[in-house]
């Protein structure tokens, strides 16, 4: 917990250390990634509203392959366990029912409008949790992270008392020992902490620009890592317990019904809930769930483009909008517009690639030169003299020792790590043909680039010669007699602290 802590801090900081929003650089980055990841993250809530909606009835529409969108010759009412030609109903819901999938990204299909629909309702959602600022985002945050609580624990009780829960359980728990000795193993580990906690993503940074200077960011990084390690375990039990009980149920050892990504969501945990007693509540519930756990992590990503456009053009954009409901409006239009393409019957293959290219190589980048900017040449005795200033004594040699080596180095080892063993985007068994995975590579620089551009921009303002200009560039410029690096936002209360530690989805 502790180096994914002081990441927290870092992430934080990296707002609250500056007078003014990320104008070039690395910050600029931060608030690209985080909006493309939102243009194409919304779609997961359409999935999950499409779910929701299709759980109330006598009986749901996964239980059985007797639909029009079976293919009946390949369907299996159960898990099918190593029989590869068979699909699970419940699979084929997901591909031909909900995404009506295409072979592959070259075949992209029409509209599927009713994907379409639910994806105006998440961005329709979304607007309402956010139109007013961060005042009512941090107001929504009550409902929608305390409420999946109720719902994990109430699972997690009704999961244990079923059959083969136990053996899901101690599946979940029991360590692979030689898995410890793969460079991949601890590389997955560190990304899901990264896109669990936001790191890298300027969530976080956005909603601590809004805190009080004197906020007590230790206890709120110290709260974010706790709350969201506690869920991670907790959701691992309620999942597990379900996997064992289906494991039990068709005779198959719990790895051979245990996936990853989309697939565990929206394909093996629905077939969990079609087997349980009293479905017509658990199956709702669950997705409804889904939906509190996404609308956290979606308005949070917008929500960083907005304060950014609102902290550095906020005079000039509000001459044209006139109001700031029309901003939150806009970049819900901008993000519905791109994300258009993910609702197509191809669609799933353009989400894969984006998300790849997104969440995996570009956040990894992004979070080493965050640490680098912040760690290294912000510094460490800038950032104790800060952390004194807001809470009146030093940072401990714990936190200084992980700023000025543990951070930097676990961060460098991943990017190191990840670029080793770099693989190629797929969805499943289908290979993405090279232009496709030149189109990823474009969208991975869409964040990237404002990094070299932003360190050009500031070497070419400099004068000297090309040594000086980077020994000069390299020195932090902010003025550390000032007592509040974001005046402008002190009169706002405290909600979006609260919306920082609470929101960890």
């Amino acid at each position: 917990m502790g180096p994914s802590l002081d990441l927290s801090l870092i992430s934080s900081w990296l707002m609250l250390c500056a007078k003014q929003g990320p104008k070039a650089g690395v910050g600029l980055a931060t608030v690209v990634i985080s909006f493309v990841f939102s243009t194409y993250y919304n779609v997961i809530m359409s999935w999950a509203l499409y779910y929701f909606f299709s759980s109330f009835g006598k009986t749901l529409p996964w239980m059985s392959c007797n639909n029009t969108w079976n293919l009946v010759e390949n369907c299996s009412s159960g898990f099918p366990g190593n029989a590869t030609h068979l699909q699970s109903a419940s699979q084929q819901f997901f591909d031909q029912k909900l995404l009506q999938k295409t072979n592959g990204i070259e075949d992209v299909g029409g509209l599927h409008w009713e994907l379409f629909g639910y994806l105006i309702i998440s961005w329709v959602i979304v607007y309402l949790c956010i139109f007013k600022g961060v005042k009512s985002t941090g107001k929504v945050v009550y409902f929608t992270a305390v409420f999946p609580y109720f719902i994990l624990f109430a699972l997690l009780i009704n999961n244990v008392q079923l059959p083969g829960a136990k053996d899901g359980i101690y599946y979940f728990v029991t360590p692979v020992w030689s898995k410890l000795f793969e460079v991949k193993v601890w590389v997955n580990a560190a990304a899901q902490v990264f896109n669990s906690i936001g790191i890298a993503f300027g969530s976080m940074i956005s909603m601590a620009s809004y805190n009080k200077f004197n906020n007590n960011i230790l206890r709120d990084a110290l709260i974010v890592s706790i709350t969201n390690s506690f869920t991670s375990i907790l959701a691992g039990f309620v999942i597990f317990s379900a996997i064992g009980y289906m494991a039990h149920i068709h005779n198959l050892p719990v790895d051979n019904i245990a996936t990853d990504g989309p697939g565990l969501v929206f394909v093996v945990y629905p077939e969990v809930l079609s087997t349980m007693p009293v479905f017509q509540l658990w199956a709702p519930l669950f997705f409804f769930m889904l939906l509190c756990l996404g609308l956290d992590s979606q308005f949070a990503t917008v929500e960083v483009a907005i304060t950014f456009i609102k902290d550095e053009f906020g005079c000039q954009v509000l001459q044209f909008l006139k109001r700031e409901e029309l901003l939150a409006l806009a970049m819900c239009l901008v993000g519905f517009i791109l994300g258009i393409p993910h609702v197509t019957k191809g669609g799933i293959y353009v989400f894969q690639l984006m998300d790849h290219y997104t969440a995996v190589v570009s956040l990894i980048f992004l979070a080493f030169f965050e640490v680098v900017a912040v760690c290294w040449i912000f510094g460490v005795p800038r950032i104790c003299l800060m952390v004194k200033r807001m809470q009146g004594k030093v940072p401990n040699i714990y936190f200084r020792v992980c700023w000025l080596l543990l951070c930097p180095l676990l961060v460098l080892c991943i990017l190191i790590s990840s670029i080793v063993q770099y693989t190629p985007a797929r969805y499943g068994n289908y290979t993405y043909p090279v232009w496709a995975e030149m189109v990823g590579w474009c969208v991975s620089l869409v964040s990237i680039v404002w990094i070299p551009i932003g360190a050009i921009q500031e070497i070419y303002g400099k004068k000297g010669s090309l040594l000086q200009r980077l020994k000069t560039a390299m020195i932090s410029t902010i003025d550390m007699d000032a007592e509040d690096p974001l005046p402008e936002k002190q009169n706002l209360d405290n909600s979006a602290s609260e919306a920082l530690f609470t929101s960890v989805a």
